[in-house]
């Protein structure tokens, strides 16, 4: 008998986050430790009339690839996912780990070249998913490792994780609907504005959101969700940030990152851990040091730092900055083969929009 929280996330995934319809193709990207929920959002899915590729990652194979591949097979592109990507409307993406740091001793040069290899298949996806032709969601299974990660037991992480996507609730659907509401009011206060200053302990920037738009999320694309994010004016970003939770990177943790930006990009990085990995992801290529987000966490059911982005960039009194690729959807231009999340706690910050008071101390300042 599975758990009827499990039962319902699948419902809430197919129904409302990816609101599959008969006869659309769905791919699902899972791993074999998630097998309580890949069931039972696969039942949904066949339920829903949809035609299924399920792609089960096998634990331990991709460090065996960064590890192994010659510079071929990092180039290699899938013919079958480039077609995938081509023409599915849904993509479900479950992310359930064994081990969350297998790739700390791979080398960051082959995960950036990899990164590279993606770039033509990366902007068919990201153009589909800014002219609306398909839809995709993000979620987590809690597993030991990622339980231990956040040190908690795996009952205790349990309890968070359903938490957090309100499944504990009657109606997690209502719920994320009424988040949408709340949250559509800030959207509309920001719309139209033009430049914003961010001052704390931890950052001093500044940059412009002119003709950039806001996106509402609301449990669509991430699950669990509740942030809003645009895509700042690329050359527009200067200043310092000192990113006060570690940043993980396929698995490899970097810590104390600071970052200084002038005329939009990063001219100097530094981190107290694995700053090779920070610098060689930073070298990615072009866009990889310009902001492709800035985002505001609203999720203030979510306050403690679990180690998964997925989770601590919804943390309610945090923002969150984006490295890489921006969102087009929303006037970004900035292109590059990696989006990397940075937390920053803003409990004893302030921001600025427009000279008005937006934000203070983790907590929005304005009447939507």
């Amino acid at each position: 008998m599975p758990d009827p929280r499990i039962t319902k996330l699948a419902q809430v995934l197919v129904r409302y986050s990816l609101n599959l319809q008969p006869g659309e193709e769905v791919y699902i990207n899972t791993s074999p430790l998630a097998e309580e929920l890949n069931l039972e959002v696969y039942q949904e899915a066949v339920q829903a009339g949809a035609h299924i590729f399920l792609n089960a990652n096998l634990p331990g194979t991709r460090e065996i690839f960064l590890k192994y591949a010659s510079e071929a097979q990092l180039e290699y592109v899938s013919p079958v996912m480039q077609m995938v990507v081509e023409r599915f409307p849904a993509f479900l993406y479950i992310i359930a780990e064994h081990n969350t740091r297998e790739l700390n001793g791979t080398d960051p040069a082959k995960m950036a070249r990899q990164a590279r290899s993606r770039k033509e298949i990366n902007k068919i996806y990201n153009e589909r998913d800014a002219k609306g032709e398909l839809r995709w969601c993000l979620t987590a299974f809690p597993t030991q490792s990622s339980a231990q990660d956040a040190d908690m037991s795996l009952a205790d992480f349990q309890d968070f994780v359903y938490k957090a996507g309100l499944l504990d609730q009657p109606d997690p659907v209502a719920g994320w609907k009424a988040l949408h509401e709340r949250q559509e009011k800030i959207i509309a206060w920001l719309k139209g504005k033009k430049n914003v200053t961010l001052k704390g302990a931890n950052i001093d920037l500044r940059m412009s959101i002119e003709g950039r738009g806001f996106i509402n999320c609301d449990g669509k694309v991430n699950f669990p969700d509740g942030e809003i994010f645009t895509s700042p004016v690329e050359d527009s970003v200067h200043g310092w940030v000192r990113f006060s939770y570690p940043a993980i990177y396929a698995g490899r943790e970097v810590n104390d990152i600071e970052l200084w930006f002038e005329g939009g990009k990063v001219v100097k990085e530094s981190a107290q851990k694995n700053q090779d990995t920070l610098t060689e992801m930073l070298n990615t290529d072009a866009g990889a040091r310009y902001l492709g987000e800035w985002g505001i966490g609203t999720n203030y059911g979510i306050q403690r730092f679990v180690k998964n982005m997925l989770f601590d960039e919804k943390i309610g009194g945090t923002i969150h900055l984006a490295v890489g690729n921006g969102f087009s959807e929303i006037g970004s231009k900035n292109e590059s083969n990696i989006h990397w999340d940075m937390l920053c706690d803003m409990a004893d910050s302030e921001i600025c929009v427009d000279g008005e008071v937006f934000y203070q101390n983790g907590k929005f300042a304005i009447e939507g």
